[in-house]
């Protein structure tokens, strides 16, 4: 139990922290986390994390895969969870 929250405390946290970071490098036209990267953290559990930055820095609100992928994300996370508390 506490691995699995460890795990999605930390998903969760970095793609939170990436996100910013993404906004920040948009916002003065620099390199930029790839796509691919933040979509990869949302899906294997840090979905939630995707979410409250997209509301928080306002970024990548209009792209609806970030969207879909975050949402899975936290359903996965929210399954993760009731599957090993049973």
């Amino acid at each position: 139990m506490i691995f699995v929250m460890s795990y999605l405390l930390i998903c969760n946290s970095l793609l939170f922290v990436l996100m910013y970071v993404d906004k920040q490098k948009a916002v003065k036209r620099q390199w930029r986390i790839p796509e691919k990267t933040l979509l990869f953290l949302g899906l294997i559990g840090g979905g939630f994390g995707g979410l409250i930055s997209m509301k928080a820095f306002r970024h990548k609100t209009m792209k609806r895969s970030f969207k879909m992928i975050y949402t899975l994300g936290t359903v996965f996370a929210i399954f993760l969870l009731v599957y090993v508390n049973r």
